[in-house]
C-alpha cells in the first residue's frame, strides 16, 4: 500500500529548506523504488494569505491521513497582528492537538567539526549527543480553564497545568525505550519541590521504572537541569519533561551546537506516525536569499524515514551522507568559521552525491 507524506513548507526559510528535503526524498524514492504518495499543501501565514486561514481544513483533513508529514516552519512579522485564531503559529499547535502528536522528540547533538560554532568551550561540548523526550499535547499550554479577565479589579489571567496518569506513562514509555536504544540512561525533570502536578509527575516515572531496570533512572528539578544543561551537558543521555518544561530544555540543547539549522524533530502519536521539523523557524530576516540551512530539515526527513515511515535502511544512508558533508568541510553560512558557504540550493545536491557515494 502506498504511503502518504504531506509536506507543509509554510512561511519564510521553511519553503526553502522543505524544497531542500524534497530534493532529496524524491531521490531516495527513485533510489529504493518507494511507493510513496508526495502532496504538498499550504500552512501557516500562506495558507492564511491564500485562504483566510492558517490550517485550512483540507489540509488538517489531508494531515490526519498522512503517514508521515514534512512541516517547514510558520510565522512572520506580516501576521503578528491577527487574531489568535488566524496566527500562523495556531496551525501547528492544532496539528498536534488534532493529531494527538503527544511525543516530541529533539536530538541535540554536535559534530566535533563544528565545535567552533558553539557557545561552550569544546572540552565540554565535544561529543554532545542528547535526547530530549517533550510531552506535547498536555500540560499549561492546553490546560483549562485559562482564561484573562479585564472586568476585575485587579484585572488577571491564569492558566492550568494538568497532567492525568495515561499522560503521563504514555510519555514516560516513550523515553524509556528510547533510552533502550542509546546509552540506557533517562533523567526526568520537573519541579517537584513546588508542584503538585510534578510531584504526581515524579512518582509515576519512578513506579515506571519497575519495568525498565536496565534503565538508569535520575530526577532533576527543572532549573537545575538548565543550569546543567550548560555546564556539563554530556551528563545526560535521554531527557524527559512535561511540555513547559521541555520546550525550554530543547531550546536550551539546540544553542548549545551552535546553530539550531542542525537539529531536527519528530512529533510522533502512540502508532509512530508524525510530523517531522526543523527546531528553528521561519527567519524572515533571511527568507528568500537562499542563505538559509536546509541540513535540520533534512535530517527531519531522516527521522520520517525511520520512525514513521519503515525505511531504516534510507534513512541511515541520509545520516551518513550529512556527516560526511560536514567532514568533507561543506559549510552553510551559519556554521562556517570563514566567508565560504554553500547556498541553500546547493546543499540537497551535495547531499544527493554523498548517497551516492556510499
Amino acid at each position: 500500500m502506498s504511503k502518504k507524506v504531506l509536506v507543509l513548507p509554510g512561511d519564510g526559510i521553511g519553503q526553502e529548506v522543505t524544497a531542500s528535503a524534497v530534493e532529496v526524498l524524491d531521490f531516495i524514492i527513485d533510489e529504493y523504488s518507494l511507493d510513496f504518495k508526495v502532496t504538498s499543501m499550504n500552512v501557516g501565514g500562506t495558507a492564511y494569505d491564500e485562504s483566510g486561514s492558517p490550517i485550512p481544513d483540507n489540509v488538517l483533513d489531508a494531515a490526519k491521513e498522512s503517514d508521515a508529514i514534512l512541516f517547514g516552519a510558520v510565522g512572520g512579522p506580516e501576521w503578528d497582528d491577527l487574531d489568535w485564531d488566524d496566527r500562523p503559529e495556531n496551525a501547528l499547535l492544532r496539528l498536534r492537538k488534532e493529531l494527538n502528536l503527544f511525543a516530541n522528540l529533539r536530538p541535540a547533538f554536535l559534530f566535533n567539526e563544528l565545535s567552533d560554532a558553539s557557545p561552550l568551550k569544546k572540552e565540554i561540548i565535544n561529543d554532545l549527543d542528547i535526547l530530549i523526550v517533550r510531552e506535547l499535547t498536555g500540560g499549561i499550554y492546553f490546560g483549562e480553564p485559562r482564561g484573562i479577565f479585564l472586568d476585575k479589579e485587579p484585572n488577571y489571567a491564569f492558566n492550568t497545568m494538568i497532567y492525568n496518569e495515561e499522560e503521563i506513562r504514555r510519555i514516560a514509555r516513550i523515553a524509556f525505550e528510547s533510552a533502550q536504544k542509546r546509552n540506557k540512561k533517562l533523567c526526568s525533570v520537573e519541579k517537584a519541590n513546588v508542584l503538585e502536578v510534578s510531584k504526581f509527575w515524579r512518582s509515576i516515572v519512578t513506579e515506571m521504572s519497575e519495568d525498565y531496570p536496565d534503565i538508569e533512572l535520575s530526577h532533576q528539578l527543572a532549573d537545575n537541569a538548565a543550569m546543567q544543561l550548560v555546564l556539563n551537558p554530556n551528563q545526560f543521555d535521554v531527557i524527559v519533561s512535561s511540555n513547559l518544561f521541555g520546550d525550554i530544555l530543547s531550546d536550551i540543547a539546540a544553542t548549545l551546537t551552535g546553530s539550531i539549522g542542525m537539529l531536527p524533530s519528530a512529533s510522533l502519536d502512540s502508532s509512530f506516525k508524525g510530523m517531522f521539523e526543523p527546531c528553528h523557524g521561519s527567519a524572515p530576516d533571511i527568507a528568500g536569499r537562499n542563505l538559509a540551512n536546509p541540513l535540520a530539515m533534512i535530517s527531519s526527513l531522516s527521522m520520517a524515514l525511520k520512525y514513521s515511515l519503515n525505511e531504516e535502511e534510507a534513512a541511515n544512508k541520509i545520516d551518513k551522507a550529512i556527516r560526511k558533508f560536514i567532514e568533507s568541510g561543506n559549510r552553510t553560512i551559519d556554521i562556517t568559521t570563514d566567508k565560504k558557504y554553500l547556498k541553500t540550493s546547493e546543499v540537497a545536491k551535495k547531499i544527493i552525491e554523498m548517497i551516492k557515494d556510499e
